[in-house]
């Protein structure tokens, strides 16, 4: 792309010329049962990615270094082929739902695959059973109507709506955003205080921070920390899901001085909303605690909040 197109070729090495194909993302299996949680996890998150026709989801199992076990995937309502592109699908969430508008559809989808996802026990291997810790509901689309989803529903302490940005090197970093009355601010993501318009919070992602981190994550190697795998031993299973996890390729951005991914869908458009769930629910992980380790915590020995340093109490020789 870069040689031909931009002609500009990259250094061996470089970040634009480390990128995942469908092929190396389906074939990142580990032999579990769909649906079975690991011993080591301990966090389960969610994403749901809202469209006209479909609703994808994808469910992720983490460990507490972001060692990460993707359990289910697919769509509302489940399609009979294996294969299909969004714009191509007949069995649609209207179709299945007829005689409703399109708010009352979506939001009838949402009751009942939430409804699926959100009561199921998933069992762990030590004979434990797990339910999602946190489940993220795309609301770039049909905002109030997922607000008022998220608002009504049995699950309300679940479910939470939330909005990605793509945030390049031009842009301010969430770090450095103002902390008002009401804000959260985390880890690439931030929760701002509620408004007069809707009395529901919601998160905001950086996307362009997340999806590098997946493919980050998708990249490392199996059983090294940090490693993300699918279930099951067939990478064919996973074709569909691989092409959208790889659908879309990164420029780096330098500004403010600092080089940041980022990432974009080629021409022609292909589908990349499995990619976007997985982006939600890595985001969703670190809002439940969970961290990578070895990445820098922010706080420095010897330091108080302000930055200056402790002053050491002198200690007075003893008198003999």
């Amino acid at each position: 792309f870069w040689a031909e197109y931009q002609n500009n070729p990259q250094e061996p090495g470089s970040a634009d010329s480390v990128m995942l194909d469908a092929e190396e993302v389906a074939a990142k299996t580990n032999g579990r049962k769909r649906g079975k949680v690991p011993l080591q996890c301990d966090t389960l998150t969610c994403h749901i990615d809202v469209h006209k026709k479909l609703l994808y989801y994808t469910v992720v199992a983490w460990e507490s270094g972001f060692t990460g076990y993707v359990l289910d995937y697919g769509t509302y309502p489940k399609q009979r082929q294996r294969y299909f592109r969004l714009d191509g699908v007949d069995r649609t969430i209207k179709r299945v739902h007829q005689g409703m508008g399109t708010d009352g559809a979506v939001y009838k989808a949402l009751e009942e695959l939430t409804g699926d996802i959100l009561s199921k026990e998933w069992p762990r291997d030590d004979g434990a059973v797990m339910r999602v810790n946190l489940c993220l509901i795309d609301q770039g689309w049909k905002t109030d109507t997922v607000h008022q989803f998220c608002r009504q529903t049995q699950w309300a302490q679940t479910v939470m709506p939330a909005r990605g940005q793509g945030i390049t090197a031009s842009n301010k970093p969430i770090s450095e955003y103002s902390r008002r009355k009401g804000d959260k601010i985390g880890h690439h993501w931030w929760i701002p205080r509620m408004k007069r318009k809707r009395v529901l919070r919601h998160l905001e992602i950086d996307t362009n921070y997340w999806k590098t981190f997946i493919h980050e994550r998708l990249g490392t190697a199996m059983g090294d920390s940090g490693c993300l795998s699918l279930w099951g031993r067939k990478p064919s299973r996973h074709r569909l899901f691989a092409e959208q996890l790889t659908a879309e390729y990164r420029v780096v951005t330098e500004g403010r001085g600092r080089k940041v991914d980022a990432w974009k869908l080629p021409a022609h458009q292909p589908d990349n909303h499995w990619f976007d769930c997985m982006v939600g629910c890595a985001a969703a992980a670190s809002v439940r605690g969970v961290e990578r380790i070895g990445a820098p915590s922010g706080k420095s020995k010897g330091r108080k909040k302000d930055g200056k340093k402790k002053k050491r109490k002198r200690v007075k020789p003893l008198k003999c």
